[in-house]
């Protein structure tokens, strides 16, 4: 998993961007967005980080609503009672549910995880670990399209469908997030009753195989995926697909799946944006 370091000299802006994605700790949301700029293609990074471990254990059997910011201090979260299912039935509650502009932070999700964590408007969902994803690891939904959900830092396993779930507006950045054993990384909803134009960005991460795809999105919405700077390890054979298009309904159908690979309109990416070791 090492990558080949370059040894050419780094632009001020580059030092600046790396700056503000370090200080994520004193940053809320929106501002944390606003400073997660796209890798430059290529770009070397360390190895995989590794996981934290746990500082203790809690039970939650009643959904933990958030407003401001959470810090977990990495204990471990996991469901009983009502949230003691880890299947994938829809409707589950969430372990974490944030308000508009809230935080989650140095939390630790085991098994059962319930529906994980939902995001109810803009929010910051920071070095949050999912051990064994239930339903969906976390699901966005705001309804303005001004929100800006933040993932930064973190990751997941045991996807068996998907990690990230794109329901709301708005805008989804995942960065430096890592993913194994998994599904689909991030779908944007294709049979909601209220569906809306979404906008991902996903930079500077680390997917581990297997895997299906990295992001799906409903060109029919005028939905958008940037890949930047995405590291697939142990997919030799190129079988994750980095970006799926459907036709989207609010009918609650099957989506159609009309194309892969970048386009440049919705699938922003090249090849140089993608390694694989």
């Amino acid at each position: 998993m090492k990558e080949r370091a370059h040894t050419h000299r780094r632009r001020p802006g580059r030092r600046r961007m790396a700056a503000a994605l370090t200080a994520a700790l004193g940053l809320t949301g929106a501002a944390l967005a606003t400073n997660v700029m796209l890798q430059p293609a290529g770009a070397a990074t360390a190895a995989v980080p590794a996981w934290p471990s746990a500082t203790g254990s809690q039970a939650v059997s009643k959904t933990i609503e958030v407003s401001g910011t959470y810090d977990g201090s990495l204990k471990r979260f996991y469901g009983s009672g009502d949230l003691g299912g880890g299947g994938q039935d829809e409707g589950q509650d969430p372990i974490f549910k944030l308000a508009d502009g809230a935080t989650l932070k140095n939390v630790i999700l085991g098994s059962p995880a319930a529906d994980g964590v939902h995001c109810s408007g803009s929010c910051t969902i920071q070095n949050v670990w999912w051990e064994d994803v239930g339903e969906d690891a976390a699901s966005f939904k705001g309804t303005s399209t001004g929100s800006v959900y933040t993932v930064y830092g973190g990751g997941a396993k045991k996807a068996s469908d998907k990690v990230f779930q794109f329901n709301g507006a708005g805008k989804l950045v995942v960065t430096k997030f890592q993913v194994s054993d998994f599904g689909k990384l991030v779908r944007s909803c294709g049979n909601c009753s209220k569906q809306y134009k979404r906008e991902i960005i996903v930079n500077d991460v680390d997917i581990t195989a297997p895997g299906k795809s990295l992001v799906g999105i409903n060109t029919n919405y005028g939905d958008t995926a940037a890949l930047r700077s995405v590291r697939i390890h142990g997919d030799s054979s190129k079988k994750i697909k980095p970006c799926v298009r459907y036709t989207g309904n609010s009918t609650g159908a099957e989506p159609k799946e009309t194309g892969s690979g970048p386009d440049g309109t919705y699938c922003r990416y090249t090849a140089s944006d993608l390694s694989y070791d």
